[in-house]
């Protein structure tokens, strides 16, 4: 459950991969969350109730949800693209904001009134890592690795 800066070097290749791109509304994020659970069950044949498939789902959500929220310029979208890694699902969601970092989730408890800002907690206590990267000025992938048994 660590935030990285960037993607190691040394990252293995992809067995498997999926990228596409959606509307920066919240209808784009929720057919995101639904996509990469369908895929994740073709690649891997688990059942979409599985604990793995919940866990994709949720962190999709989380960062589709974010990109919408904190990373949407009118009329530009958003990336989701998985990866499957000999050992890991890697979400990534790419947006237009790149000046606008995530910040690290305060640890403790939130305040009972507070209606947002849960988002990457629930990213780091699913994910086994993540972090973000920006690889140009104009944008930024937000992402997260997710252990699969495939």
């Amino acid at each position: 459950m660590t935030q990285q800066e960037s993607t190691p070097l040394e990252a293995p290749a992809p067995t498997a991969e999926f990228s596409l791109c959606f509307s920066s509304t919240a209808r784009g994020a929720r057919l995101a969350r639904v996509l990469a659970v369908q895929q994740l069950t073709e690649w891997c044949g688990s059942p979409y109730d599985s604990e793995t498939a919940r866990t994709v789902a949720l962190v999709t959500a989380e960062l589709s949800a974010n990109a919408v929220a904190h990373g949407r310029l009118p009329g530009r979208d958003f990336r989701l693209t998985l990866l499957l890694l000999p050992r890991v699902v890697r979400i990534e969601v790419t947006d237009t904001r790149p000046e606008r970092l995530p910040a690290v989730p305060a640890a403790g408890p939130a305040s009972a009134d507070v209606t947002s800002g849960r988002g990457l907690l629930l990213v780091e206590a699913y994910a086994d890592r993540w972090g973000c990267t920006v690889r140009d000025a104009y944008t930024k992938t937000v992402w997260a690795e997710v252990p699969h048994s495939a």
